[in-house]
């Protein structure tokens, strides 16, 4: 599985009693991927992964595996305890996912070799290529990386924890044990934010939350980069994306919050967060609102 261009992490809507809205998220999904999407991303971090029960989680796969119509892979999410990552592995297999984005276990700190013999088990639970997410408590060493490499339905390494020392150091000795074909991509929040930094280390894919409502921002963001034009690109981090950060930081999991209400903004209604998130106040949204009017006036041509 190749993956390329921007990558598309959907989120995941419900309905006004907070039920699962699957037609919402079909044409969520369908329109992202018509737009341009290099991958779809299911039941992630933005996808509220957290907040979703097994049945839940089945639906939005087979949902977006569906809506995506085999134009572009879908990976989804797994993670949380073993025996609940097992199961999102198994069930993502069931509904047609062609990968999977193992997130951290749940709320333990473990050494090393805990983290390397959770990425087993979960990978030997279902026949999916995987890619590791590096962020929270899932905190790996250059050591574990190339040994994970080496397993061979481990395909790539998302970095969420912005140590860039780390993560050359990862680089190189993957690179160094012949995992020339491994991915590497950036997953911070607001990735585009720091892909400056990253490309310096020759990592040039990355998650794209702002694709989720703003395609078009998302879309002129990465043809600069990829074109070298340091103009456009400043323009957009100035004008766009360092406003988004600046709101983002201001309450913890907005990085999630304003998405869906930039989802909203754009016409779409995905309704609101599960708990324990909160949607923006409505002076952020109108703040949000404010920086993506500035967005998309840069990106236009």
């Amino acid at each position: 599985m190749r993956l390329d261009g921007v990558l598309f992490f959907p989120v995941t809507p419900f309905g006004p009693g907070g039920e699962l809205a699957e037609a919402t998220l079909a044409r969520h999904v369908a329109e992202g991927v018509a737009a341009g999407a290099g991958g779809v991303f299911t039941a992630c971090g933005t996808g509220e992964f957290n907040a979703l029960d097994l049945a839940e989680y089945g639906r939005v796969v087979a949902t977006a595996v569906a809506a995506t119509g085999g134009r572009v892979p879908v990976l989804a999410g797994a993670g949380g305890t073993l025996p609940a990552a097992r199961a999102t592995a198994r069930e993502a297999a069931a509904q047609g996912a062609d990968g999977l984005l193992l997130m951290p276990p749940y709320l333990v700190n473990a050494p090393v070799a805990g983290l390397v013999r959770y990425v087993r088990e979960v990978t030997a639970a279902a026949d999916l290529p995987v890619i590791i997410y590096q962020r929270g408590t899932a905190r790996f060493t250059p050591e574990s990386v190339a040994e994970l490499a080496r397993v061979p339905d481990v395909i790539g390494f998302k970095d969420g924890l912005g140590d860039l020392d780390l993560l050359h150091r990862i680089i190189l000795r993957v690179r160094e044990a012949g995992g020339e074909e491994f991915t590497f991509f950036n997953g911070l929040p607001t990735a585009e934010f720091t892909m400056p930094a990253y490309r310096g280390l020759g990592v040039t894919l990355y998650s794209s939350a702002v694709f989720a409502f703003a395609p078009e921002i998302a879309l002129a963001f990465h043809q600069a980069l990829t074109d070298g034009d340091e103009v456009t690109v400043r323009r957009l981090l100035s004008g766009f994306y360092l406003p988004l950060v600046e709101l983002r930081d201001l309450v913890p999991g907005y990085a999630v919050s304003l998405v869906k209400a930039g989802v909203r903004l754009r016409g779409l209604d995905v309704g609101g967060v599960r708990a324990p998130l909160v949607d923006p106040s409505a002076e952020h949204v109108k703040r949000l609102e404010q920086i993506l009017t500035a967005g998309l006036r840069i990106a236009a041509p």
